[in-house]
């Protein structure tokens, strides 16, 4: 990892570049792929199914008795984590509901607002280099509360054709309404335009790759609704002589495993711990299975350095992480003034990997800078406010003569004419 000392305000977005292409870099592949969906659908996806997975598929829905034999090939033991964790979630986004919202806003004008589900959503679950099944909780719990329709899920298969089964598992647990084996920028293409398998859906949720992403802001300009703009996973860690080194190594690794396009950083206000973060991320980086892939990811990230807690902020800020652990003598500090992050997590024993899986917070959520301006996913992702009014013949004496003068003044005679005539026939 880059150590960084005391930056200089000038080179902050330098330090802090994310190891992304541009869009500029992949949208034409992403775009070719789209035509093609969109003029050829399930033949399309075949052929990309086979060029990206390498596998050839007669189905691409997932069947019933595939559902029915994985539950079969996961042990009692995740089946009761993957229980716990829906409960968990399920509690979390069902205290997020809220209520009609009415008001009178003038004698006799009544405007209400009410929710109602999106009715047909589409989930990606990357199931590639790790098969990301607690997504589905992330998502398709949300979503079954919310009230929505149809649930589409598409992720990819194996080589053998195979969906990993504790994505089929916790699929059917979730109440999807639909699997599907297809997986990066055909199956949000095939979200997106709709197949003879595979449902158009109104809105794409899920994180992915760098080709995904791009696929996903592609999916708007034909009318889909996406979550968020979310890429690789990242991960920022404010710590001191307070945190423990062993720890904060083991949450930087954690993000760093994800992907080689993850990126970790360390701010500290402490030399010592910087030290000996760094000497515990070799030690235990050596332990892991995809070692590889997280060593990779370590060479995009950073150990800043920073002189007080106040400029360490602001730089955080500037940065906007997806997750952001502090671990500081100053905790209360960071929490009051954290303006741009995904989801925040606090103290020695929260590791971001509890938000990941099972404490109840959404883990579908703003990456690349996109803090500053998104949310992660909630129950409301799922849902649209809608504004209801209703005026009684003294509503519209109270406001009419203001729309009159309104509708005028921007030369729209046809809204005048709207209010005028209802006020001629209350005169009467």
């Amino acid at each position: 990892m880059q150590k960084i000392y005391k930056p200089k305000r000038e080179n902050w977005s330098e330090i802090l570049k994310r190891p992304t292409q541009t869009v500029e870099d992949i949208e034409a592949t992403v775009n070719e792929i789209f035509n093609e969906v969109k003029l050829k659908g399930d033949e399309a996806i075949a052929k990309y199914t086979s060029l990206f997975d390498g596998v050839a598929l007669p189905e691409t829905n997932v069947l019933p008795e595939e559902i029915d034999a994985a539950e079969s090939l996961i042990s009692d033991d995740l089946k009761q984590a993957i229980r716990l964790a829906k409960s968990n979630i399920e509690k979390f986004h069902k205290a997020q509901s809220t209520q009609k919202i009415q008001v009178e806003t003038v004698e006799g004008v009544s405007c209400w607002q009410e929710k109602r589900p999106i009715q047909k959503v589409g989930l990606y679950i990357p199931g590639g280099t790790a098969p990301l099944f607690s997504t589905i909780l992330m998502l398709a719990v949300p979503a079954k509360l919310a009230g929505c329709e149809e649930i589409v899920l598409c992720t990819p298969p194996d080589k053998e054709g195979k969906v990993n089964p504790a994505i089929l598992y916790t699929a059917s647990l979730c109440g999807v309404t639909s699997i599907n084996k297809v997986g990066g920028i055909q199956a949000i293409a095939a979200m997106t335009f709709g197949t003879e398998k595979i449902s158009k859906v109104y809105k794409i949720f899920g994180p992915g790759n760098q080709f995904v992403t791009v696929a996903k802001q592609l999916a708007t300009k034909f009318g889909v609704a996406i979550d968020m703009p979310a890429g690789p996973s990242e991960l920022l860690v404010a710590a001191d002589d307070s945190s423990n080194a062993s720890f904060v190594a083991s949450d930087l690794l954690s993000q760093a495993e994800h992907g080689t396009d993850s990126q970790v950083i360390l701010v500290s206000t402490s030399e010592k711990l910087i030290q000996e973060v760094e000497g515990e991320i070799e030690n235990q980086l050596e332990q892991l299975p995809r070692k590889e892939i997280a060593r990779k990811a370590i060479d995009n990230s950073r150990l800043i350095y920073m002189e007080d807690h106040k400029t360490a902020l602001e730089l955080i800020n500037e940065y906007g992480p997806e997750h952001f652990i502090i671990c500081t003598s100053e905790n209360d500090y960071y929490i009051d003034n954290i303006q741009n992050a995904g989801s925040v997590f606090i103290g020695n024993y929260t590791p971001e990997s509890a938000g990941d899986y099972a404490s109840g917070t959404n883990h579908t959520l703003p990456t690349n800078g996109y803090a500053k301006q998104y949310s992660g996913v909630n129950l409301d992702s799922f849902m649209k406010s809608m504004t209801f009014q209703e005026i009684s013949e003294t509503g519209m004496k109270n406001i009419g003569q203001a729309i009159e003068l309104m509708a005028e003044a921007e030369g729209l005679q046809a809204h005048k004419n709207a209010v005028s005539l209802r006020l001629e026939t209350l005169k009467g």
